[in-house]
């Protein structure tokens, strides 16, 4: 193996926001497209978890934490400074959404799941924190930590683009504008649609693509 190997599942956010980070990176790597009802042994091998994303690098270090890979992405290219942002306040951001914004989601998005609770109950504690992020988008300019995208938004975006996804009509109506554009404006962006590239599942021996690269 001469180039690092990511596994990956087009649709997941967690391996969404290690794609970006890697393909903004401009690095090569190799992707193996996973379904996750039939995950390679390969895959398990490594990370026993079995979740993507799955960074394999050339020496069989295994990094298998979607932050983790973005960071050691840009910790090698960081083309747009995305770590140059306020780490705490990143941090803080990304708390919020993997735990109180992803407990949400994923009970508004699956409510039969789980027992007993109130799917527009859990789409309202989301959207209490989406008008938080909201206002802040509308006062740093146009994205979560000024008017440039950062690790916070590449992080934060594949997960409210499941929200939206949800019910769009009614997401469209909320009085979100400033998130509404920052969500339109990611999904537009070259780098997204690079990242979003479909590919076959893999098989062992089976040819593996270059994660395309797009700034």
């Amino acid at each position: 193996m001469s180039l690092p190997v990511l596994y990956s599942f087009r649709r997941c956010p967690y391996a969404m926001r290690a794609r970006l980070a890697l393909a903004i990176s401009g690095m090569d790597i190799r992707i193996r497209e996973v379904v996750l009802r039939d995950k390679p042994a390969a895959m398990l091998a490594a990370s026993p978890k079995g979740t993507v994303p799955v960074l394999v690098l050339p020496d069989g270090t295994v990094i298998d934490e979607s932050l983790d890979v973005m960071k050691w992405a840009l910790a090698r290219n960081d083309p747009e400074n995305w770590l140059g942002a306020d780490s705490a306040e990143t941090q803080a951001l990304i708390t919020q959404s993997d735990g109180p914004f992803k407990h949400a989601l994923d009970r508004y998005k699956y409510p039969t799941r789980y027992d007993g609770l109130n799917p527009e109950a859990q789409r309202a504690d989301g959207l209490a924190i989406l008008t938080e992020w909201n206002a802040r988008i509308a006062a740093s300019g146009g994205q979560l930590l000024g008017p440039q995208r950062t690790l916070a938004d590449m992080a934060l975006f594949p997960f409210v683009r499941q929200f939206a996804a949800t019910d769009r009509e009614w997401f469209a109506a909320q009085p979100l504008p400033a998130l509404q554009e920052w969500l339109a404006g990611h999904l537009a962006s070259p780098l997204f649609k690079s990242i979003m590239t479909k590919h076959a599942q893999w098989q062992p021996g089976a040819e593996e693509p270059l994660l395309a690269v797009a700034s």
